[in-house]
C-alpha cells in the first residue's frame, strides 16, 4: 500500500454536499476533485472553476492540479497550466483552472468531475553560481537538437 499523508481539508459554505476529492481506483494516483459551481466554458475560454475547499498541506509537499484525460481526449477541456500547483503555504479556496480547446460550448455542472489532484514531494533548490558549467556531449544544443521529427 502507498503511504498516505494527512491533508486538513476546510470545506466551505458553497462546498457542502460534495464529494471530497478521492481515489477513483486502488492504483490511482491522482484523486478526482469536482466542481462547486455551475459554468459554461465558451471555446477559448479559461475559468477558474470553484471546488468549495481550502487545504493546509504540510511543509515539503504540494498539490498537482492535472488534466482529466477523458476529458482532454473527448472534449478538449484541460488545465492550461498543466501541472498547476498548490503550494504548502496557500490558505484559499482552491481552484481548478480549464480551458476549451474544442469549437463548442463546454458545461461544467456542480459535481462534475473536473480534474485530479496528485500530493508531491518538493525539494528546494538552491542556486550556486559559477564561472562555467561542465561540459556535455550536448552542450548547448537546444530545440530538437536531439533528433525527432524531421520538420523541426
Amino acid at each position: 500500500m502507498t503511504d498516505r499523508i494527512p491533508v486538513k481539508l476546510k470545506r466551505l459554505p458553497h462546498g457542502h454536499g460534495l464529494d471530497l476529492p478521492a481515489y477513483a481506483t486502488e492504483g490511482a494516483a491522482g484523486m478526482d476533485v469536482v466542481a462547486a459551481e455551475n459554468v459554461t466554458l465558451r471555446p477559448g475560454a479559461r475559468h477558474a472553476v470553484a471546488t468549495g475547499f481550502a487545504v493546509a498541506i504540510p511543509p515539503g509537499y504540494e498539490i498537482q492540479v492535472r488534466p482529466r484525460s477523458g476529458l482532454a481526449l473527448k472534449h478538449g477541456i484541460t488545465v492550461p497550466n498543466t501541472p498547476g500547483t498548490i503550494d504548502s503555504d496557500y490558505r484559499g479556496e482552491l481552484k481548478i483552472i480549464l480551458i476549451n480547446h474544442s469549437q463548442d460550448n463546454f458545461p461544467i455542472q456542480r459535481g462534475d468531475r473536473v480534474a485530479q489532484l496528485v500530493i508531491s514531494p518538493v525539494t528546494q533548490g538552491e542556486w550556486e553560481e559559477v564561472d562555467e558549467l561542465d561540459e556535455t556531449t550536448r552542450g548547448e544544443g537546444g530545440f530538437g537538437s536531439t533528433g525527432g521529427h524531421g520538420a523541426l
